[in-house]
């Protein structure tokens, strides 16, 4: 009886401490997107889902961004509409502005550069 009791204890302990060191994973989604809006003073970029239109406001301060396998900046973006972006999606705050997550890469593959 008493080796029960401690082995419950013990696998308690452990997913409490599982649970409080792990915290919120934040998960990672990647896709092609239709790119709405790019703001370069704030680095935020609006794409929306394809297939649902489910529209995210991410944060582009860190993101890496290829345009035909060569690096870009976030002003380059502008003249395309289709991207595929990677994202940790995430509910988060800046500057008062609520962020659906954070884009981790952008890609664009401009078929007329081939």
């Amino acid at each position: 009886m008493m080796k029960r009791i401690k082995i419950s204890v013990i696998m308690v302990a452990a997913c409490l401490w599982i649970h409080a060191f792990c915290g919120p994973v934040q998960a990672l989604e990647a896709g092609s997107y239709r790119l709405l809006s790019v703001s370069e003073t704030e680095k935020l970029v609006l794409v929306s889902r394809i297939p649902d239109q489910k529209k995210f406001l991410l944060d582009a301060t860190d993101v890496k961004i290829s345009i035909n396998d060569n690096s870009g900046e976030l002003k380059d973006l502008i003249l395309f509409t289709i991207v595929q972006v990677q994202m940790d999606t995430g509910k988060k705050k800046r500057k008062g502005i609520n962020l659906d997550g954070n884009a981790r890469e952008i890609i664009v593959t401009d078929p007329t550069q081939k």
